[in-house]
């Protein structure tokens, strides 16, 4: 018993803690979100390069999903989340550097910095579930992803704010939002390292001793046993797949308002309303996957995403109410992914593989969200947006479809019990 009241009270005091730390990084996320691709189409002066700033950030996300799950295999989730968030300071002044100078490549080198701010996020999540209740995984997970909402759905707002500062430190206004970035991301990384007590994971190890201890090669187990489990590679799939439909719809969608002569203070308004889609209905999410399992869960986000590739690829160029309600429901459809995905892959592989495992969907995720992303220039530059929606729906099918073998998975389980 009071081993069992220990270990609620640790886990409680982890969600806490991880839902400051994820406000603060919601906001040094998101500040820059509204103005990235503007700022790389000013610099590069090519409108086919506009995406490769969100692309390169998504690409930071995964090459340190790596590191980070190393880290914590390691040494616990405490050091490995404070260095990424570190790491994303360094990646938001540069880019703010960038700007000084009107390097592109060096724009481009501060994106794949900051983008270890997304490794963390993601790496949080699992942190929430380190020693949460199966009961109840779904729904802890979920909670830590909720409340990224507050300062996501505040950074794009703070557009207008951060020019001021921008002028007072003689910057280019579209890097006042990154300047922001540094300060909040610096206030998470210490609030990180001074809370996280006790480690979320290395408690967990100790209360669920295994024959097999965290040895080296973590990531090199963590592959191995997603590969052992169809559902751990089907969990991999829709988490993926999810981000890479909502990464390369949403790199884009500034530009497309922004070249229809909408104010940046209306492309936050949207961004907006596409964060707050991600983030304000995740604790349902996590919900009903502990209620209706996972598969259910992907499904449906399969189908609001199919959705949403269908009201913004109908949008006009500029601002349209379909665009705005597509963004949002873009948002949602992306949480049901991640919150199934990410629970499901949690309770398919044992403690002791965890973190290389997670770190491998990580990086899968970030790989295939930068490879979209990518495109998505290239796609909008050749084709137009109403394309690169389509292109998105038959990724948005393939998410129904992996739901499918989940439910199906789910369902043989409990014929089998």
């Amino acid at each position: 018993m009071t081993v069992t009241l220990d270990r609620e009270a640790a886990q409680r005091h982890t969600v806490r803690t991880l839902m400051v730390t994820q406000v603060l990084s919601g906001v040094g996320l998101a500040a820059g979100a509204t103005v990235g691709s503007i700022l790389a189409e000013k610099i590069s002066g090519r409108t086919d390069f506009a995406g490769l700033g969100g692309t390169f950030q998504t690409l930071g996300a995964a090459l340190f999903a790596i590191p980070v799950a190393a880290l914590a295999h390691r040494a616990g989730r405490r050091p490995s989340l404070t260095f990424a968030y570190a790491v994303a300071v360094l990646g938001a002044l540069g880019i703010v550097a960038a700007a000084v100078a009107g390097s592109f490549a060096l724009l481009l080198a501060g994106c794949v910095l900051l983008g270890c701010a997304t490794a963390a996020n993601s790496a949080a999540r699992y942190a929430a579930a380190d020693l949460a209740l199966p009961a109840h995984r779904g729904r802890d997970l979920s909670l830590v992803v909720w409340v990224t909402t507050v300062g996501s759905v505040l950074g794009p707002n703070l557009t207008a704010p951060a020019r001021p500062l921008a002028r007072a430190l003689g910057v280019d206004e579209l890097a006042g939002p990154f300047v922001i970035s540094a300060i909040v991301l610096t206030v998470g990384a210490v609030v990180m390292w001074a809370r996280l007590r006790p480690d979320p994971l290395l408690l967990a190890r100790a209360l669920a001793p295994v024959d097999e201890e965290p040895a080296r090669g973590s990531v090199r187990r963590g592959l191995s046993a997603i590969r052992a489990s169809r559902r751990a590679t089907a969990a991999v799939g829709v988490t993926a797949l999810g981000h890479m439909v909502m990464v390369s719809l949403m790199v884009m969608t500034p530009l497309h308002m922004v070249h229809g002569h909408a104010s940046l203070e209306i492309v936050g308004f949207v961004i907006s309303g596409h964060i707050l889609g991600m983030f304000a209905l995740s604790p349902l999410m996590g919900i009903a996957v502990d209620r209706v399992g996972a598969g259910r869960v992907a499904i449906g986000g399969g189908l609001l995403l199919l959705l949403a590739t269908f009201l913004a690829g109908r949008s006009a160029i500029g601002y349209s109410h379909d665009l705005a309600l597509g963004l949002f429901v873009l948002g949602v459809g992306w949480s049901a992914t991640l919150v199934s995905g990410s629970t499901l892959l949690v309770a398919s592989i044992p403690i002791p593989r965890r973190a290389g495992a997670q770190g491998v969907s990580d990086l899968v995720m970030g790989m295939a969200a930068a490879s979209g992303g990518a495109l998505a220039g290239v796609v909008v530059d050749q084709w137009g947006y109403a394309r690169l929606a389509q292109f998105c729906a038959l990724l948005a099918v393939a998410v129904v479809l992996l739901g499918l073998l989940i439910r199906r998975s789910e369902a043989a389980a409990t014929a089998v019990r």
